[in-house]
């Protein structure tokens, strides 16, 4: 299968005390021409002041749903340790329903500790949160399989993450969407492990979807030379992270314009 090349915006909901902020944003983003917009399902900031103003996930991805009209959106990622995955599955169905059938279900294992401790999750092991995961993922296409109304489409998961034995594992059998962290040689590398856990479950690798983050720090120029190289491996979703309150999308207008430039 081949997808064409996307952009993404994760507008990190964190250091915006007014909401307003975020709404304009999601609004710009839609005007700038960006494929889609995501958040993240974290309690506290990731950066800045750890005190600082934050917004939760899922509430704000139903004001996303009647607020924008033609993009995609989603988590970047929402952690599988928050809800019950029948409860993520009726959830992802009603922002789905609200939003005419453009929600991305980005789902992980969860990291940030302090959101467990201060939120009375069990942070137990990284491995037995990846294990957690690959048990709620078909209860959550169960739970969708069963709910009325359906959801307008059949809603993309996307997993976030490059664990070679479990994640990929993860994505090879459940994931429509992989969305990796990496590095040009890094991420050749875990294709091929992708590929190896697909041929072990008869998928076809090319089935799934392959997103990478951006990092602004080079500049512009930087980052359409990681773009070219990266979609010459076949990424074809590359996301920007804007941090709150100001949401400069200078930088994702400019990545636009790449992407209608190479012809999409």
């Amino acid at each position: 299968m081949t997808f064409p090349v996307r952009i993404g915006v994760q507008l990190q909901p964190q250091h915006s005390p007014d909401y307003g902020l975020i709404r304009d944003a999601v609004r710009r983003a839609e005007d700038a021409g960006v494929d889609i917009v995501f958040n993240w399902d974290h309690f506290f900031p990731l950066s800045g002041d750890p005190d600082g103003a934050h917004f939760e996930c899922w509430t704000m991805l139903g004001a996303l749903a009647e607020q924008t009209e033609r993009i995609e959106f989603g988590p970047l990622v929402s952690c599988n340790s928050y809800r019950n995955p029948e409860l993520l599955a009726d959830m992802a169905r009603t922002v789905d329903r609200i939003s005419g059938g453009r929600l991305i279900l980005g789902i992980g294992s969860g990291w940030f500790r302090r959101d467990y401790d201060e939120y009375g999750y069990d942070f137990a092991t990284a491995g037995s949160r990846l294990d957690a995961l690959g048990e709620a993922l078909p209860r959550i296409e169960s739970r969708m399989a069963l709910l009325n109304p359906q959801p307008v489409r059949r809603i993309p998961v996307l997993i976030g993450g490059g664990g070679e034995r479990k994640t990929l594992r993860h994505v090879a059998s459940h994931a429509d969407i992989w969305h990796s962290f990496v590095d040009v040689e890094t991420y050749r590398r875990k294709s091929a492990i992708l590929a190896e856990h697909c041929a072990a479950v008869g998928r076809d690798p090319s089935s799934i979807e392959r997103s990478a983050e951006l990092k602004a720090d080079g500049g512009i120029d930087e980052l359409k030379r990681f773009g070219d190289a990266i979609t010459a491996e076949g990424v074809t979703l590359l996301t920007l992270a804007v941090n709150g309150p100001d949401y400069d999308l200078s930088v994702v207008e400019q990545l636009v314009a790449w992407r209608d430039q190479r012809g999409g």
